[in-house]
């Protein structure tokens, strides 16, 4: 029995791991057949294949980029239908948002196999939501939502995405224990329990609707003395007339009306007065309003279960354009997943920042040039000026000197 458990943990340990959809647009023009644009509106954005203004390796960094502004998108691409019942989903892909986005997603939708990829759009029933969304400063996140008996489900959690402009690796792992793990550039962001970071189950404890507070408890920690008293010389004004302030003696009272002196602080001034503070011996602590089973849950250990999934689509909205999708991968494997990661954005990460310093330092010597290019033009404008300007002076002495000597003629 022993060596049968052993051969059957043995089997589990070395099978392959399941590659439902890997998509890594390495065959040219052949994405086009597996990639299905909707026909719901007209007017979608269009996307194009191409590894953008700088990458780590000219052909593995070709991806799907949007390259309309303003526009919505909405593209997908089929695989052969699974549930996900009683094994691990894993998906991942790669985001560059290289055009700097200010707003727009940068997210992938997992569907159910019989969605009508023709007539996908923004309402459209999804299994799972994920990956990053920019809009402004203030929502830099990464989505994690599920449908959950019809109804999308948002994480309690803020997760933070990555706002450059480089390629980044997001991966979303969900486990058939109700777990789950985030990462992000393969390093682990957050994880928990889809049962307490979702608000998919009523909550296992309510509040006791038979229970109130007793008439008699007191939650007052500190009270006023009842043996302090006010000091009788306590009560002064906080202003008073000044005593030094003297009329006026031009100061006509028919006219003026009643003199009064001004009002100055009192120094005598106390402020308000107030009892000192006890330990109430009364104190009971903060009431606490007891909890009892919640009738309306039932645990659900299949939370994180899809009957099928058989369709991946890019659905979102960019105002500014410019971002590539890249190595998609649906699997059943957590560590194959990481290992893809690692020799796909893992080998040209890199490079592709190397590629973007050296064109930004290549820029900056451009502006450079181009800034002394200007600042001698203005010099030689200025030198040919004075040079005119002093031709004009010669002109005008040697005009001066002739009409002098045709003066001195004249007077001779």
């Amino acid at each position: 029995m022993k060596a049968l458990v052993i051969a059957a943990f043995l089997a589990v340990a070395c099978a392959d791991p399941k590659v439902y959809l890997r998509e890594q647009f390495d065959d040219g023009d052949e994405w086009k057949n597996r990639w299905v644009e909707s026909k719901h509106k007209s007017d979608y954005g269009k996307f194009v294949l191409t590894a953008g203004k700088f990458y780590g390796d000219a052909e593995k960094d070709k991806g799907l980029q949007s390259s309309q502004d303003a526009r919505f998108y909405s593209m997908s691409t089929r695989f052969n239908s699974f549930s996900n019942e009683g094994e691990t989903l894993v998906i991942q892909f790669t985001v560059k948002h290289e055009q700097s986005i200010d707003c727009g997603g940068g997210y992938i939708k997992l569907f159910p196999g019989e969605l009508n990829q023709e007539e996908m759009h923004g309402e459209s029933s999804y299994n799972i939501m994920f990956g990053p969304d920019i809009c402004g400063p203030g929502t830099k996140k990464v989505h994690v939502i599920f449908n959950y008996k019809g109804k999308n489900h948002l994480i309690n959690k803020d997760i933070r995405c990555k706002d450059d402009e480089y390629t980044h690796l997001y991966t979303l792992i969900v486990r058939p224990d109700n777990t789950y793990e985030v990462k992000i550039d393969n390093k682990k962001v957050e994880s928990g329990s889809l049962e307490e970071d979702w608000d998919f189950l009523p909550s296992k404890k309510i509040k006791d609707p038979e229970a109130t507070k007793p008439d008699d408890w007191d939650e007052r920690e500190k009270i006023d003395d009842p043996e302090d008293s006010k000091p009788e010389d306590w009560d002064r004004s906080e202003h008073i007339p000044d005593p030094d302030a003297k009329k006026p003696d031009d100061w006509d009272e028919e006219m003026d009306g009643e003199w009064e002196p001004p009002m100055i602080t009192n120094p005598e001034y106390k402020g308000e007065w107030k009892p000192r503070k006890i330990d109430n011996p009364d104190y009971k602590g903060k009431w606490v309003h007891p909890e009892i089973d919640n009738p309306e849950y039932t645990p659900d250990s299949s939370i994180y279960k899809y009957d099928s999934n058989g369709v991946l689509g890019l659905d979102l909205w960019q105002v500014k354009s410019g971002t590539i999708f890249d190595n998609f991968l649906i699997t059943n494997d957590e560590k194959f997943a990481e290992e893809v990661g690692n020799e796909t954005w893992g080998v040209t990460k890199d490079p592709e920042k190397k590629m973007k310093e050296a064109q930004e330092e290549e820029d900056r010597k451009k502006r450079e040039e181009d800034e002394k290019t200007m600042k001698d033009e203005i010099k030689d404008e200025g030198e040919e000026e004075k040079e005119e300007d002093d031709e004009d002076d010669e002109d005008e002495e040697e005009e001066n000197e002739e009409e002098t000597d045709s003066n001195l003629k004249d007077e001779l």
